[in-house]
């Protein structure tokens, strides 16, 4: 085809396009006496030499020729309003912004009512905002672009295109209020439009509204489903956690994906991996895997999968490809910690942990490394602390804050949660009135420090503390807080008032678990054995890994020595997603004393004391193995350390009825132990 049959054929198109380019949007109405004939002219004019400069490197004779034809086209119908767009575009395109702006200001102070100057100046300073994605925002730009399409939206209140923008020039500027408003009176003019529905879902998201927000996504997904829509809606059902939705979500939006989509496909096996789905999820990264062999993201993701699945052989060998891969990979280095610490291997653990903060400290670090610094310290000083080296993990702790000042509430919580876990109560108790004063303000400091006087026998006073804090935003969790002070308190009542307001307030399933599960704990202190067990299943009903409830559960029927069976399997279930917790662990080897296997008690309950030497119920459930077995001097030396451990609880942990209950058998093996001739009994340890 010659270039004069082109230029004939985009010609008699754009006259075509000219007149249906608004076709099914609300515009203002015409301006009187428009040339509508002249406008569409000089329109299909303008967009050739545009597509003329596109052709031939934008060239300055065709790009002069297609502003002024536009221009030309806007003074024959002033109503036209996306022709202003267009022209802002060529202006930006011409390199004569600055010459836009001046005209259209020169435009404005003779004519303040000059709307299409202001589209043109709205248009301007929005190409001039910069990139949100990037947070390269020019905030000025953003204050500009808003008033000139206020003005608009004054004067021409029923133009769609002008409140779709202040919706978006608004939730630049985070100003949430302004945006929802926007939207919705895009919404009036037309109720269907799907810009409007996700700008505005966009906008109950940053609000923490993401029930709204999934609500209105649905409704344009059900009406239009296309890949951004479901896209969009797959990322609010991943802030509300619900990532088995989103992951059906995604594999439709790739329905919409003509191709490979990598990017896709990673958020959808992540989101299959969050939600358990662990062989759905490894197989979508093994496909990944094979479409790229140097994808060390995705070996990564592989790794951390079959340490879910407890096949560490092959999470280290998943591991090994990363690093091959990507040798300075942090995550992966972080990766074989946690495998380490999954095997229960944590004196590796922390070897490695503490190489790698070796190997990668500096005099100074960017903003990245300062924070994988931070999260690699508090890691430190979390496995410290729950491996019981307090003054290790407060050192740990203490360097963030050398590191960055800005975290000072957060490492005092830490510090002060630390000197709590190892019952150092007096010092927990100093810190938290030293980090008051510094941070009065400091809602989580004031949540920590209210549970300190709750642990220590003060909970009417932690629980006016955190009734101080309830402002109608963050209060489930409060709730949650003043429950836990009222459950030191044994103030049961209260702690069931406290827990219904939270549920109230709880959105997703994984916040009803949380309350549901405190729920069946409290019933189960109160001797409530079918309430509680009620609210447990119902716990697992909502998820059924959920190992806190499974373990619970299985003591709690093991306590009571009734379907021992069934108390055996919920906790090795529990033990198959964390098979170092010496809590669970404590639960099966007593699990295994009620069914009469001692030798499996014994051995359980010490790998429970390797993991929590100092808790006086694995102690108390080894002396009764070892007493059963016919060993006084053994169950003696326990029961001894178990009263031990209960001397220096908590006023709150304090329990006199277990404590008289193990001291009424330690008297009892002891006066046993001197009856059989077998010397006198073994003295306390010091």
């Amino acid at each position: 085809m010659s270039q004069r049959s082109k230029v004939t054929n985009i010609l008699s198109l754009l006259l075509v396009a000219a007149g249906i380019a608004r076709c099914g949007q609300t515009a203002p109405a015409p301006a009187q006496n428009a040339d509508r004939a002249a406008a569409y002219y000089h329109f299909s004019l303008g967009h050739l030499y545009s597509e003329l400069a596109g052709a031939y490197g934008n060239k300055g004779d065709y790009l002069n020729k297609a502003i002024e034809n536009y221009r030309l086209a806007l003074k024959a119908d002033p109503g036209a309003t996306f022709l202003a767009d267009e022209l802002s575009d060529l202006y930006i395109q011409a390199g004569q912004t600055r010459t836009a702006v001046l005209e259209a200001e020169e435009a404005i102070r003779q004519n303040p009512d000059d709307l299409t100057a202001r589209r043109i100046l709205g248009r301007i300073y929005t190409r001039m905002i910069g990139d949100p994605q990037q947070r390269k925002i020019n905030e000025d730009m953003v204050k500009r672009a808003i008033e000139q399409y206020r003005k608009v939206a004054e004067k021409e209140p029923a133009d769609l295109d002008t409140w779709l923008m202040l919706g978006r020039l608004y939730k630049v500027a985070q100003n949430s209020v302004d945006a929802e408003k926007a939207y919705r009176k895009a919404l009036e003019l037309d109720p269907n439009n799907e810009d409007a529905m996700t700008g505005l879902a966009m906008v109950y998201a940053d609000l923490g509204d993401n029930k709204s927000a999934s609500e209105m996504l649905r409704k344009v997904a059900d009406k239009s489903p296309g890949m951004r829509t479901l896209t969009a809606l797959a990322g609010t059902y991943e802030q509300m956690r619900e990532y088995a939705l989103a992951a059906e979500t995604l594999k439709k939006a790739l329905e919409f994906s003509p191709g490979s989509n990598p990017e896709l496909t990673r958020a959808l096996a992540q989101n299959l991996m969050l939600a358990e789905r662990y062989d759905e999820a490894l197989k979508v990264y093994q496909d990944l895997i094979a479409e790229d062999p140097k994808d060390a993201q995705s070996q990564l993701r592989v790794s951390q999968i079959y340490r879910q699945k407890n096949d560490f052989a092959k999470a280290r060998e998943a591991s090994r490809k990363a690093l091959e891969i990507d040798p300075d990979n942090l995550e992966a280095r972080f990766n074989d910690v946690n495998l380490f610490e999954a095997e229960g291997k944590i004196a590796e653990a922390l070897t490695l942990l503490k190489d790698m903060l070796g190997s990668t400290r500096k005099q100074s670090y960017s903003t990245g490394e300062k924070a994988n610094r931070v999260a690699l310290l508090e890691r430190l000083g979390v496995m410290y602390r729950s491996n019981e080296r307090p003054q290790e993990a407060v050192a740990a702790f203490r360097e963030i804050g050398e590191l960055d000042a800005t975290l000072s509430p957060r490492v005092a919580a830490q510090v002060i949660e630390t000197y709590r876990a190892a019952k150092d109560y007096a010092k927990a108790e100093r810190e938290a009135e030293e980090a008051a004063k510094k941070h009065p303000d400091d809602r989580t400091l004031r949540m920590v420090r209210a549970s300190v006087l709750a642990e220590t026998g003060k909970p009417a006073q932690a629980v006016e503390e955190l009734k101080t804090l309830l402002d109608g935003k963050s209060d489930r969790e409060i709730q949650l807080s003043i429950a836990q002070a009222h459950e030191k308190a044994k103030n049961y009542p209260e702690m069931a008032k406290a827990l219904d307001a939270a549920e109230k307030l709880s959105e997703s399933n994984d916040e009803r678990e949380t309350v549901l599960f405190m729920r069946g704990a409290m019933y189960e202190k109160l001797k409530q054995w079918d309430a509680a067990e009620t609210e447990f299943r119902k716990t697992l009903a909502l998820n059924p890994g959920n190992a806190s409830a499974l373990n619970y559960l299985g003591y709690m029927l093991a306590d009571r020595n009734v379907r021992l069976s069934e108390a055996q399997q919920l906790i090795q279930k529990a033990l198959e997603r964390d098979p170092n917790n010496g809590a669970y662990l404590d639960s099966l080897g007593w699990v295994y004393y009620r069914m009469g296997k001692l030798e499996e008690a014994e051995q359980t309950l010490r790998r429970a004391l390797e993991r929590f030497p100092r808790d006086p119920t694995i102690h108390d459930h080894l002396g009764d193995v070892c007493f059963r077995q016919g060993r006084l001097k053994d169950a003696i030396v326990q029961w001894q350390n178990s009263l031990k451990e209960w001397e220096s609880a908590s006023a709150a942990e304090n329990d006199p009825a277990e404590v008289a209950k193990i001291q009424k058998k330690l008297e009892g093996a002891r006066v046993r132990l001197a009856k059989e001739g077998s010397g006198n009994p073994v003295r306390q340890q010091q």
